[in-house]
């Protein structure tokens, strides 16, 4: 029956991996020193080099305005980078966000932030209940601006819903979603409450709890068989905790589902019980992969795979002779699919890489032909200039099909169908620096040729494809540097792939220096022209340019020719413009 499936389930997998480590015991020990203190709603634990940081749920939970129960965008003040192009704004509850910004705006609170950044190779970040919403949206605020200074996780324990589905996307866009896990136990009420609308955090106590937990159970019945479309979705890896075990899985929908289907079986008592009862599921989950597990009833199935398919209902708490049983198998099964999905694509894009790798070699070979032509254009100008001869056609056409593959790995990409450090393996990084390099250029002469920029504006604020922008930050994260590095594999290329953008601004530049006659915007333009001119000659003497950039006729030695009579000219207007 899953002959097409690989040969163990990984979800009880991922949470044996997370459960034999000391984050979460340590995670939770730093939240119930937060709960302890009495002039802090946060506390601070330092083991080794790694920090961590926990936030109350007992305190902050106190300070929720329950008025705001809608969605608001992100403050772009403090989550700058959290955009999508084109898309619905990613969006959290007012309440928490607003309870963020409180905690946030205290002094003490971000100098102790700043000094942990300072010092610590890891930060952990974690709280309990809406302890844990501060928590994901302080990690976020960190993923912003940390960059490659240290790294972060997240873990949160009974954690509501913080987002929309906007705000789910773009923790996967940016590569996110594996910094955030979230546990939650098998009938804790708060991670499902924000699935009914008419719910909130003033609902929870033991006079509504028959009635709150029949509402969340039909609100999130109907969300999971998708009849009803929710305002939030669940972002990160979500870590299942009950007394049998774990499992662990990172798709929304499967997500939606088994907090579905782990609560069919729970009551009004556990639905509360359950969420201050973190301490025993965790002991009882490390205990649980200690031990070697074994089946609590039924035959052993043949297939390793039903096996730990098996094993994984058990660890949710869910037995096989159960009505839920085999829609939790099913959505087991459809969590593993989702993952193999991501290595299959993955391996089908190296094949693909290596079928359209001869369309950049073709490329490569029209740059050393352009480069030893008679003509002495370069690489850049002889495209740039080129006629409707066929070679010009098939470099052009070569471009395009880089240019889609490229892009459609992207897409997969940001749609969560690749690994989640697919971005920082070696293989792709220096392939796409390599076909950024080599092929800009071409998308550069192209634009300019087209006139694009008299209707679009310069390349560089106006007409630079996404991708590259993509393939800048993969290579500056792994040489931990925003500036060109020294030339290696790539030395026959020029470092800078914008550096013919900053050649034809500087030429436009010069061209409207000329006429400019207020001296405030004449000495900026004239600054603007000198710092690429200064920035142009540290690269040549770095030999970090290839041979084109010198071309007798290229547009940079036109450039240096007129920018150096412009220089002979300004001589006669220093009276003018002192």
């Amino acid at each position: 029956m899953e002959s097409e499936a690989s040969s163990f389930e990984s979800s009880e997998t991922l949470a044996a991996l997370v459960a034999s480590t000391p984050l979460l015991e340590e995670s939770w020990k730093v939240c119930g020193v937060a709960d302890a203190l009495v002039d802090s709603n946060f506390a601070v634990n330092r083991v080794g080099g790694t920090a961590y940081v926990g936030f109350s749920g007992v305190k902050l939970g106190a300070g929720v305005d329950q008025s705001c129960l809608n969605l608001v965008p992100l403050p772009d003040e403090l989550f700058s980078s959290l955009c999508l192009d084109g898309a619905d704004p990613a969006m959290v509850h007012a309440g928490l966000l607003q309870l963020f910004q409180s905690v946030y705006s205290d002094n003490l609170f971000r100098d102790q932030m700043v000094e942990i950044m300072n010092t610590s190779k890891s930060i952990v970040i974690t709280g309990h209940s809406i302890g844990g919403a501060i928590a994901s949206l302080l990690t976020l605020w960190l993923l912003c601006r940390l960059q490659t200074i240290c790294s972060v996780i997240c873990i949160t324990f009974g954690s509501p819903m913080l987002g929309n589905e906007s705000f789910s996307r773009v923790i996967l866009q940016k590569r996110w979603a594996g910094h955030f896990c979230h546990v939650v136990s098998q009938h804790d009420i708060v991670p499902r409450l924000f699935f009914s609308p008419s719910c909130s955090f003033q609902f929870i106590s033991e006079e509504n709890k028959t009635q709150l937990f029949r509402v969340v159970l039909d609100s999130l019945g109907v969300v999971s068989r998708g009849e009803c479309k929710s305002s939030f979705c669940p972002s990160g890896s979500y870590l299942f905790c009950t007394n049998n075990g774990a499992v662990c899985v990172d798709n929304g929908m499967v997500v939606i589902k088994l907090l579905y289907l782990t609560l069919l079986n729970g009551s009004q008592s556990s639905s509360l019980e359950d969420h201050l009862g973190y301490a025993d599921f965790i002991r009882k989950v490390q205990w649980q992969f200690i031990e070697n597990r074994s089946f609590m009833g039924g035959n052993i199935p043949e297939s390793s795979y039903e096996a730990g398919i098996t094993l994984a209902l058990e660890s949710l708490g869910i037995a096989s002779h159960e009505l839920n049983s085999e829609d939790a198998k099913e959505a087991l099964k459809k969590a593993k699919k989702l993952g193999r999905t991501r290595n299959l694509n993955s391996a089908n894009l190296a094949i693909g890489l290596s079928k359209i790798n001869p369309f950049r070699a073709q490329i490569e070979w029209y740059k050393t032909s352009c480069d030893n032509s008679v003509e002495q254009m370069g690489y850049y100008d002889s495209f740039k200039q080129r006629g409707a001869s066929r070679r010009g056609f098939k470099v052009n056409m070569n471009r395009i099909k880089l240019g889609q593959f490229w892009d459609s790995l992207i897409d997969k990409l940001e749609a969560n169908e690749l690994p989640y450090d697919f971005h920082k393996r070696a293989k792709w990084v220096n392939a796409s620096q390599f076909y950024k390099l080599v092929v800009e250029p071409l998308d550069i002469a192209e634009y300019y040729r087209t006139g694009m920029h008299l209707v679009k504006g310069h390349y560089m604020q106006h007409g630079r494809e996404r991708r590259y922008k993509i393939f800048d930050k993969w290579w500056n994260t792994e040489n931990g540097t925003d500036h060109p590095t020294a030339r290696s594999r790539f030395a026959s290329s020029t470092q800078d792939s914008c550096f013919w953008a900053q050649v034809e601004e500087a030429r436009d530049g010069l061209i409207k220096v000329r006429a400019e006659s207020d001296a405030r915007k004449f000495i900026k333009m004239l600054e603007d022209v000198t710092k690429f001119d200064q920035y142009a000659k540290r690269l040549i003497e770095n030999k970090e340019v290839s041979q084109d950039v010198l071309a007798k006729n290229s547009s940079y030695t036109k450039f240096i020719e007129e920018w150096n009579d412009f220089q002979s000219q300004l001589q006669l207007l220093q009276p003018q413009f002192p």
